[in-house]
């Protein structure tokens, strides 16, 4: 049984941002938990966790912010070069997408009334929320469809760039990831004078929800990624004071800000917190190793984060303990056995989707990078 759980762990990878990944994970997991819980209590946890998804996107730009760099700046951008890197990133992350897609999508046409093939054809181009609200079905799929639309769109931006302006590569990233955040926060601004905002779920769907509404967020990122790569030293040199500063930019706006329909928090606030993940990164990209439970634990966490985000909210609450009665149990008991399953479920699952199809379908992609590189040996001999 043992062995059936056990994950690898590489020794090269970065500790640092493993801890960030699973503090962005396991805030995401416990607002979706809250859902089992009574509201006063759920009120109160709420107000402990941080935006997950937006310490993620900060966290993607961040690390394929290094990849453009070294894939593009470094050698070269060509449609080819763009080809093989979204070959890499739709093997890294359609798979798991797909098949829990595809699950939902069976369950939904076996239990659920009216529900037809209709409602889930935009979620396979990732066009359900590009302008408008992210429809009920899948909702977690709505941070998956901006990082996609983010792989998908910078990089053309880039080579257009490149190709048509002449502008160097080196620029050109840089250039883009200003221009994204400029244009996306004056669209959050527009849109903040069109549609008046009295609740919390009006801001969700309109403003923080949308593709076209957080792209900015996954390039402060790559902005990060610019700047450790290009200007290292300043990066390094106050890794210290920017971490403090950026934990309290994340905290600080938890006890001041309440009020959900000023301008700061409607147009400003993702860009604070994006702000507030970037300031760490100097910090916890130089945290290389760990040791000890605490280490392997956060590892575990941070390996199987993509799974767990994908499973916990419509496999687990709403398939699994949504359908659960618990009508004869004590209403108290009922809660705790909820709240315990729901997490044993979440991360069980997650191990086993993690180890049994996402390793697998990764070193698919492995395997046609190394037999691609051995026919062009070949070809060169």
């Amino acid at each position: 049984m043992k062995k059936l759980f056990h994950l690898h762990i590489n020794t090269n990878r970065i500790y640092g941002l493993d801890i960030l990944r699973c503090v962005a994970i396991l805030c995401v997991v416990v607002e979706h938990s809250l859902g089992v819980l009574p509201h006063t209590v759920s009120t109160f946890l709420n107000f402990l966790v941080f935006d997950g998804v937006s310490i993620f996107f900060v966290l993607s730009g961040f690390l394929i912010g290094g990849i453009f760099i070294k894939e593009f700046e470094k050698k070269s951008i060509t449609p080819k070069t763009l080809v093989h890197f979204w070959q890499r990133r739709w093997y890294r992350t359609l798979p798991n997408y797909l098949l829990i897609l595809v699950i939902l999508t069976v369950l939904n046409l076996l239990f659920t009334r009216y529900f037809t093939l209709s409602n889930v054809y935009s979620y396979f181009i990732f066009s359900q929320n590009l302008f408008t609200p992210h429809p009920g079905f899948f909702p977690e799929a709505w941070s998956l469809s901006i990082e996609e639309w983010f792989y998908l769109l910078i990089p053309v931006i880039i080579l257009m760039m490149v190709s048509l302006i002449g502008i160097t590569t080196k620029r050109s990233i840089i250039y883009t990831a200003i221009s994204v955040i400029v244009l996306v926060t004056a669209f959050r601004l527009y849109r903040y004078f069109q549609i008046p905002l009295h609740t919390y779920k009006e801001w969700d769907i309109h403003f923080r929800k949308q593709v076209f509404t957080r792209l900015d967020s996954l390039m402060y990122g790559v902005i990060g990624a610019y700047v450790a790569y290009h200007h290292k030293a300043i990066w390094l040199k106050y890794k210290t004071p920017l971490l403090l500063i950026g934990l309290a930019l994340l905290i600080i706006p938890k006890f001041l800000i309440s009020d959900y329909s000023t301008i700061y928090f409607t147009v400003f606030s993702t860009s604070a917190n994006a702000v507030a993940t970037l300031l760490l990164l100097p910090y916890l990209n130089e945290v290389k190793e760990g040791k000890g439970s605490t280490y392997k634990t956060i590892t575990y966490v941070s390996l199987i984060s993509y799974s767990m985000y994908l499973i916990n909210l419509s496999i687990v609450r709403h398939w699994i303990i949504g359908n659960m009665d618990l009508s004869n149990v004590n209403i108290y008991l009922a809660i705790i056995i909820k709240f315990a399953l729901f997490w044993t479920f979440t991360i069980v699952l997650s191990i086993l989707l993690y180890k049994y199809f996402e390793i697998p379908t990764t070193r698919l992609r492995d395997k046609k990078r190394v037999a691609g590189a051995n026919r062009g040996f070949a070809k060169a001999a």
